[in-house]
């Protein structure tokens, strides 16, 4: 007797396996709104995951999270006999595979790091789907707001608390001009920065000097924050014939 029988693909459409289908699609779909949800605040501003990326990476946990609930109707019926699955390895992987996915949106360019958040914010959408897909509804509508939420206004709160501002800075000096670190400093601790610690880097081309390092203010409030007033500072230094300025943002 062959295995594809007219009953057991039958199996496949009954009614209670349709029911069962139908609950899944339902968890599916509520995990792509939440994760689109997520996703749209990342779109908004311009990052490399937007909305489709987090509705993606949400379902798709959802997905691999709610079927281990049911493992009796697993290929039409006939998984009454299956080994239990453990819904625990079920999200370790999730959680592993997705790193990955958030490891490719962080990007490093001189001496500012990108991404970090959008990073983050791929892994708690993956959460969010896991959430939907073992029930817990409330919780992975709570979590989507909390996410969204301090993304939204987190940067709000971030700029209102007392902080010291870091610049990244490139400074190229002329050819055969010796710059002295501790003048250097001396200078720029009366604009009120400060070099960060471990952060100078020097290389030459020829008989060119480049320095690359972070400032950071030594309060928050008397130091310039203008990039226009402390580049104008810097080029006024002696020996400077190139500059390059950013603020050191992660």
């Amino acid at each position: 007797m062959g295995i594809i029988t007219q009953s057991y693909l039958a199996s496949f459409w009954s009614v209670p396996m349709m029911e069962v289908n139908l609950l899944v699609f339902m968890n599916l779909l509520g995990a792509l709104l939440l994760g689109l949800l997520v996703g749209y605040e990342r779109s908004y501003h311009g990052r490399a995951a937007g909305m489709r990326t987090y509705g993606i990476v949400c379902m798709a946990s959802a997905a691999l999270t709610v079927f281990a609930g049911y493992p009796g109707f697993w290929w039409g019926g006939s998984g009454h006999g299956a080994i239990p699955v453990d819904p625990t390895r079920v999200v370790q992987g999730i959680v592993t595979g997705v790193g990955f996915l958030g490891a490719g949106v962080i990007m490093k360019e001189g001496l500012n790091i990108s991404g970090l958040t959008t990073a983050a914010s791929i892994w708690a959408s993956s959460a969010i789907g896991v959430l939907v897909g073992i029930g817990f509804f409330g919780a992975a509508i709570l979590l989507t707001v909390l996410s969204a939420s301090l993304m939204m206004w987190g940067p709000k709160l971030e700029a209102r608390l007392p902080s010291r501002r870091a610049m990244g800075v490139v400074l190229e000096f002329s050819a055969e001009f010796e710059p002295d670190e501790v003048i250097f400093k001396n200078t720029v601790a009366q604009w009120g920065y400060m070099v960060a610690e471990g952060s100078l880097n020097i290389s030459s081309k020829g008989q060119i000097i480049q320095w690359s390092f972070v400032m950071v203010a030594l309060k928050s409030q008397s130091a310039p924050s203008s990039l226009f007033e402390l580049s104008r500072h810097l080029r006024e230094l002696d020996g400077v014939e190139g500059l390059q300025i950013s603020h050191a943002r992660n």
